[in-house]
């Protein structure tokens, strides 16, 4: 009997912890909501409040120009290895010659956006995170409201932009270098035909891969600067709680990266069979 009463009594308990964080769950991602509604009236609605070259400058510089090296070393090392773990598979195969097309058709359609995507979350989201939460801190954003200045305006809008906007051309420095690490071993080093390598590219991708790519590539640089500006808005008290903000927005921007990829993969492949793409691609046939 009293062993049915304890089971019982941590069954509820159990239960109840499971509601409780359901009902977190909801309330954050409520608040979610409301601060990308917010930033995206800002964004609408009133542009000359934020579009200033003085605001934008900096963000599109930090999250561009200064995320290009490591995007550009993992783009070319990724088309190396697909080149290296593919090669003996086709080989086999006879197919050696193919191999360019499949390469470049993974790394400009998937394998690039992501990897552009988790490198702008791994350096510029935690960044973004860790300065925003560090203001929160130190009450800087609470002096900015009573200034009369909405900090979404002045700090949020231009790092969501520089994010949407640099994501997709960080995803076009990591196709190229993918590509030309790809016919680097290929081509240079396995010895295969420069003239098939780059014919049964141009069989492979058209212009709908890398443009679904790009595509994917702006949802993926848009949720990394409003999960960042979010949890760094949101972060609690301390340093503990500033470094708890930037890894909470990298790992849930990996995930949205992870969602969203398979979302929009499903919905434009849909559309690439529907209205673009009138062939059937046979990669060994």
């Amino acid at each position: 009997m009293l062993l049915c009463t304890v089971f019982v009594k941590t069954s509820i308990h159990a239960v109840a912890r499971f509601g409780l964080s359901v009902q977190l769950a909801v309330a954050e991602f409520g608040l979610f909501v409301r601060f990308v509604m917010t930033t995206m009236t800002w964004l609408l609605l009133r542009a000359p409040v934020w579009c200033r070259w003085h605001l934008l400058r900096p963000q599109l510089f930090f999250v561009g120009v200064m995320t290009i090296p490591v995007v550009a070393i993992t783009g070319a090392f990724i088309g190396m290895i697909l080149a290296i773990e593919g090669y003996p598979q086709f080989q086999a195969l006879g197919q050696e010659g193919r191999l360019g097309g499949v390469i470049n058709v993974s790394v400009t359609k998937q394998i690039g956006p992501v990897l552009a995507a988790v490198m702008v979350a791994g350096r510029v989201g935690c960044a973004l995170s860790a300065e925003l939460g560090t203001m929160r801190v130190t009450e800087q954003l609470d002096a900015m409201r009573a200034m009369a200045t909405d900090p979404v305006a002045y700090l949020v809008v231009p790092r969501f932009v520089a994010c949407l906007v640099m994501t997709p051309i960080l995803t076009i420095y990591s196709n190229l270098l993918g590509v030309w690490g790809g016919w680097l071993i290929v081509v240079q080093f396995y010895g295969v035909s420069p003239h098939d390598y780059w014919e049964f590219t141009a069989y492979f991708v058209n212009w709908w891969e890398p443009t679904s790519g790009l595509i994917k590539s702006m949802f993926f640089g848009g949720v990394i600067g409003l999960i960042a500006c979010y949890k760094g808005f949101n972060c609690h008290a301390g340093a503990a709680g500033v470094g708890r903000a930037a890894t909470e927005a990298f790992v849930a921007s990996f995930l949205a990266i992870i969602v969203i990829n398979l979302v929009l993969a499903k919905v434009l492949n849909t559309i690439n069979v529907l209205f673009i793409d009138d062939s059937v691609y046979h990669p060994l046939g």
